[in-house]
């Protein structure tokens, strides 16, 4: 059985996660040039952290289980979104103007 303890703390860590892909789509919408690894980066932490939210909830009771699925949600919903913005506008390469 997860402990209260790590149910908390697996959930602030899937709240930095979010925020984090959050910025990088908030980024991506503005549709300027962009960091491309850190969107991919954020995509792939939003993968580890749904399948490592996946396992927790194998071994949390009805109301851990309850509140990861809200944030599995959460995730997917935004996981979702960054595909879809990437399909949209395809990604740039960060640029740097040298004077």
């Amino acid at each position: 059985m997860a402990t209260r303890e790590s149910v908390e703390g697996f959930l602030q860590q899937c709240e930095d996660t979010i925020r984090l892909a959050q910025k990088h789509y908030e980024d991506g919408q503005k549709q300027q040039h962009f960091d491309k690894d850190g969107y991919t980066a954020a995509l792939q932490q939003l993968e580890t952290t749904y399948n490592d939210l996946t396992h927790l909830a194998h071994s949390a009771n009805s109301q851990q289980r309850e509140q990861l699925h809200r944030k599995r949600l959460q995730l997917q919903q935004l996981q979702n979104d960054m595909i879809l913005l990437r399909e949209e506008h395809p990604l740039h390469e960060k640029t740097y103007e040298t004077k």
